[in-house]
């Protein structure tokens, strides 16, 4: 039987919680599949400063350039706030993206049709669903340039810097226009080549990289029209590529039309293989041990970990499959719609791993 060694961050507020929900969901679609896995737990966040002092330790660097793949729950809280920048539990998850090469971001934006009706868009606007994957460069541009606070004409001033180089440019479009391959051959690059020089070579790279993918029909939005397009008209798009900030911002709305940000799973990849995968909603403390926080996003960021590095596809689409079900009647209080039943975070967890087990 397989064994795949997995780092396992729970981090901070409901990570712990949603995290819980994932492992018994992996266990359970290992043990239908013929697969198992030797987890390891780290730190990583919030938890590590108070247990270190350091959000990002480097037994946690160790343990995850060792396993097979990363999973993650959640990072940051009000609690660690007043900390500098550096010193943040945000610090540690930039950290660990540059430290391990993560520089490609997937982040799926579907609407599974039982939650079509939890969509803030018009029924003739979402249709039968949606199906968007956003590919967001991760290690560069502005989250990583030059930054810093000085004195400009006798008042405080602070700078970000958004850069990037040609090679890092050509090998996320790379990822976006294979992965474009692999869904409907339509790529959209989202840049502001309009007013951004750091745009205008994105836009001159991904272009001279067209033609080695001539199956892909590519084109070209400027940021803040493709903000606007997706609430308008969602369709249109199917891979969506695009830098870090941006991709930040969008990949937030893109999961407000899914009905809730809780339902979003995105995965973190290196140039091979390797992974780190979380959901994109954040720690909620407000929530943390209440029992209420929906893990599905965690759920379905395990199923990504399955497709994407362990090749797993038939696992992975059996967990998909187990949540679409569970959908139909079964729902944690952030997607409650009257008329299914509202059940807490174990409960969901447990949902899944039975549908699972009796093979959907």
């Amino acid at each position: 039987m397989k064994v795949y060694r997995l780092a396992v961050i729970p981090g901070d507020g409901i990570g712990p919680e949603i995290v819980e929900q994932a492992l018994r969901v992996l266990d359970a679609a290992g043990e239908r599949f013929g697969f198992r896995f030797d987890y390891t737990p780290c730190l990583l966040g919030g938890c590590a400063i108070d247990a270190g002092g350091t959000p990002l330790p480097e037994e946690t660097l160790r343990v995850c350039r060792e396993a097979d793949s990363v999973l993650l729950g959640a990072v940051g809280g009000g609690k660690w706030d007043h900390l500098p920048g550096q010193q943040r539990p945000e610090a540690g998850l930039l950290g660990i993206r540059a430290a391990l090469g993560l520089y490609a971001n997937l982040r799926p934006a579907r609407v599974f049709r039982p939650l079509k009706d939890a969509s803030p868009l018009k029924n003739e606007i979402i249709a039968e669903g949606l199906d968007i994957m956003l590919v967001r460069e991760l290690t560069g541009g502005i989250y990583f340039g030059e930054r810093g606070r000085r004195e400009q004409n006798g008042v405080p001033a602070a700078y970000d810097t958004e850069q990037y180089t040609v090679p890092e440019i050509e090998r996320i479009a790379r990822v976006g226009f294979e992965m474009a391959q692999k869904r409907g051959n339509k790529l959209c690059s989202v840049d502001k080549a309009n007013v951004l020089e750091s745009s205008r070579l994105w836009r001159e790279t991904v272009t001279r990289l067209a033609p080695e993918y001539p199956g892909v029909a590519l084109s070209h939005m400027y940021v803040d029209n493709c903000a606007m397009q997706l609430v308008r008209d969602p369709h249109q798009f199917d891979v969506i590529l695009t830098s870090n900030i941006f991709g930040d911002i969008l990949s937030d709305e893109a999961s407000m039309l899914c009905g809730s940000i809780g339902m979003l799973a995105s995965a973190s990849l290196s140039g091979g293989s390797f992974g780190l995968y979380e959901p994109i909603h954040g720690s909620a403390p407000d929530i943390a041990g209440r029992g209420i926080a929906n893990p599905l996003a965690a759920i379905l960021s395990a199923a990504m970990l399955l497709q994407y590095s362990l090749n797993e596809p038939k696992a992975a689409l059996a967990i998909e499959a187990a949540v679409h079900d569970a959908l139909t009647e079964l729902r944690t209080p952030d997607i409650y719609v009257e008329g299914c039943q509202k059940i807490g975070t174990a409960e969901m967890g447990t949902a899944i791993v039975e549908r699972i087990s009796r093979c959907l």
